[in-house]
């Protein structure tokens, strides 16, 4: 059973910086891809960011430049830099594992397992 806990999330000011973690138990696969899904009330949950395993990434266009998805994979953890954060970034931020290679940018239904979650507000 794969379980994910994410952490790190909180409030910043606009242009300030976190990193989420994404630690992940059981993803015992070769061959797995990790995402990032930001969330706001009322709308669908968006692509961030998603990373295989063997280091390829892909980033939305809304967030290149300012967030950066990393893995250590002794660790089985994801992580999602955030720099120059902005107050639309403010979500509820989601890690999502799947034991397939992610090409391109996959959907939200395109990943088995989900983490709970973790609140970032960006103030201006």
């Amino acid at each position: 059973q794969v379980q994910l806990a994410e952490s790190g999330g909180g409030s910043v000011q606009a242009g300030g910086s976190l990193r989420l973690s994404c630690a992940a138990s059981g993803l015992t696969y070769s061959v797995y891809c990790m995402g990032w899904f930001r969330q706001v009330p009322g709308k669908e949950r968006e692509g961030v960011a998603v990373i295989n395993y063997d280091g390829k990434t892909t980033h939305a266009e809304s967030v290149k430049g300012r967030f950066t998805v990393s893995q250590d994979n002794a660790k089985n953890t994801a992580y999602l830099q955030m720099n120059s954060l902005k107050p639309e970034d403010t979500a509820m931020y989601y890690c999502a594992a799947e034991p397939n290679y992610c090409w391109g940018k996959p959907s939200r239904g395109f990943f088995r397992y989900w983490g709970q979650g973790t609140q970032v507000t960006v103030s201006s």
